[in-house]
């Protein structure tokens, strides 16, 4: 596992509980923003305690192989921008996992996020030697589409009711991108 990665324009690293006044202030600045597309987030979650623990878990979890979980850096001003993750990694004959990301609202549109993960994937399909990554994203989201389209996802079709965003049962579009080397 790489606790850093380099790209053209970022720094994507591995983060423990010691930086979670860092993670806060970037929940903070982009709490509206993030909103719709984000589960229910109780005002606990805007605490240095509670991002202590959810970096402590994820930690444990990266550990354990089951998660991998990078903040993006922009390396210009060093800032927290947001962050790339491979949840729910199965290994066995299925070898798959979700792709999951978020960036700041003034970051957007700058080719940022395709590049975060751009690098992660490669990790996925190189290192790593997972054969599918899966993203669910709900039909509005059309950044958030576009950015898999532009790493190569295709449609997979529609999943009603699949995930709860801020308490509702949305429905999303999965995309998937197979890692056609692992046929060889």
């Amino acid at each position: 596992m790489h606790h850093l990665i380099e790209t053209d324009r970022l720094t994507l690293k591995i983060l423990d509980e010691s930086n979670a006044e860092l993670v806060l202030d970037y929940y903070l600045k982009n709490k509206a923003f993030l909103h719709p597309w984000e589960q229910t987030r109780h005002d606990l979650f805007y605490s240095v305690e509670a991002q202590e623990l959810s970096l402590k878990l994820d930690y444990e979890a990266i550990l354990k192989g089951d998660l991998i979980r990078y903040w993006i850096f922009e390396k210009a001003s060093n800032e927290l921008i947001g962050s790339v993750a491979l949840t729910n990694i199965i290994r066995g004959i299925f070898k798959s996992c979700y792709l999951g990301y978020k960036l700041s609202e003034k970051h957007i549109g700058r080719g940022y996020m395709v590049e975060a993960c751009r690098a992660v994937i490669d990790l996925a399909f190189g290192e790593m030697k997972l054969h599918r990554i899966e993203a669910n994203i709900m039909p509005n989201n059309i950044p958030s589409i576009k950015v898999v389209t532009k790493l190569g996802f295709e449609s997979e079709g529609f999943s009603p009711k699949y995930l709860k965003i801020n308490g509702v049962w949305e429905g999303h579009k999965r995309f998937a991108l197979i890692n056609n080397q692992l046929d060889e």
